[in-house]
């Protein structure tokens, strides 16, 4: 499982409604193979009203897909790319893009929170 918290991913199968959207990765769950992608797979839940929510009624929000239907974006590329892990010669790995062998640009994701 290659697609990590706050990469850029492109659905590539599932409802026609998102096919070809692209979004940022939010969550990953690795037990049940799914993702949680930014303005996909938008569904509609009956909030009841609570302390927090005071005025319950209905809320939109993205719910999971499964992590084969998506695939990581490549921005130089402009297409969707495979992630695999290279071994450099000092012994570290990296992340890199198939279609072109560029690193993912680690900075950008935000891998701790």
């Amino acid at each position: 499982m290659n697609i990590l918290k706050g990469d850029i991913v492109q659905v590539i199968a599932g409802d026609s409604r998102y096919h070809g959207k692209r979004g940022k990765v939010l969550s990953v769950d690795k037990e049940r193979g799914r993702v949680l992608v930014e303005g996909v797979n938008i569904v509609k839940k009956h909030m009841r009203a609570s302390q927090q929510n005071q005025q319950g009624g209905i809320v939109e929000k993205e719910a999971p897909v499964h992590i084969s239907n998506v695939m990581p974006w490549c921005e130089s590329a402009g297409k969707p790319s495979p992630i695999v892990r290279k071994q450099l010669k000092d012994g570290s790995r990296v992340r890199v893009y198939k279609i072109n062998g560029e690193t993912v640009k680690e900075k950008e994701r935000e891998r701790k929170s």
